[in-house]
């Protein structure tokens, strides 16, 4: 796995990788999987894939829902055939849930597990937004805190079912059936000092405004009634009160490098605190890729 905070060099390094290792590449992205959000997504390019292969990109139209648990499926059905024909795995994304999820195998069974009513979901979505993310993800870690650990306080739906399990059926539900994982896995981590990372997103976010932004973002505005969770991503919200004339062009795009500046901090706050990494410094260290080279055949042999 390639984590490491959005504008730091994932692609370019999973795809070094993939030729040096006789590799295929998985995307770990939680909006990737969506087709025709390729600018605000930063996905990659056919040209920039260099004839490797890559799965799990655009596998899903903005109005479809994508869950953790279909990432994770899907996942490790590759991961087998990958495997099986002698191609290493390498998954590059910054969604940490869903590569954790996949690490572990998390148990992500919905409601036919427990007959649960949508009242009671209801009931316990209302806390949730009541109280707030923090609040309710204290109120879980006290619960039932492996859940905890695993689940972000941003994730609203698993947070609300966890909380749903362990209240109204004095189950744990980190304890569901859980089966332990069989991947053996090791996690490549890039980072840079935080003053070049912020100058590197902010870069990045005008580089998306020149290659087209404004009109992908208007696309997805349009149909953002049925699209839901593909216009909750950061680079396409920030655009939708210029289109309604709340705000002017310049305010949604420096809003846009602020909310991508906070959630790189999430990202390596969540990688960090929840993943075994091995950390690498692109820019610091200039013998960083012959490192990260050693460190994988270290790790295959």
């Amino acid at each position: 796995m390639i984590v490491g905070p959005t504008a730091i060099g994932k692609t370019d390094l999973s795809i070094h990788l993939a030729k040096k290792f006789h590799g295929e590449i998985i995307s770990g992205d939680s909006m990737q999987i969506y087709r025709h959000l390729d600018v605000g997504t930063a996905k990659v390019t056919p040209d920039e894939m260099a004839g490797v292969k890559h799965y799990l990109l655009d596998i899903a139209d903005v109005d479809q829902r994508y869950t953790v648990h279909d990432f994770q499926t899907q996942a490790q059905q590759i991961i087998t055939q990958l495997t099986q024909a002698k191609v290493l795995p390498i998954i590059a994304g910054g969604t940490g849930f869903y590569l954790n999820a996949l690490r572990h195998n998390l148990n992500l069974g919905d409601a036919a597990n427990h007959q649960l009513n949508e009242q009671t979901r209801a009931k316990w979505t209302q806390f949730y937004d009541t109280v707030g993310p923090q609040v309710a993800w204290q109120r879980l870690l006290r619960q039932d805190p492996v859940s905890a650990k695993n689940i972000p306080a941003a994730n609203k739906r698993r947070i609300v079912r966890a909380l749903e399990v362990v209240n109204e059926t004095s189950q744990l539900f980190s304890q569901q059936n859980q089966t332990e994982s069989q991947l053996d896995t090791l996690i490549i981590g890039l980072n840079t000092k935080r003053q070049l990372l912020y100058e590197r997103i902010n870069a990045r976010v005008d580089q998306m405004m020149a290659q087209g932004l404004l009109n992908e973002a208007h696309w997805l505005y349009k149909r953002r009634q049925t699209s839901v969770q593909a216009s909750n991503g950061i680079g396409y919200k920030e655009l939708f009160a210029y289109f309604e004339g709340s705000m002017s062009l310049d305010a949604a795009v420096a809003l846009i490098k602020r909310n991508s500046r906070h959630y790189a901090k999430r990202q390596l706050t969540y990688f960090r605190n929840q993943m075994p990494t091995h950390w690498f410094d692109p820019f610091a260290d200039p013998h960083w890729l012959s490192e990260i080279e050693a460190t994988v055949a270290q790790w295959q042999n």
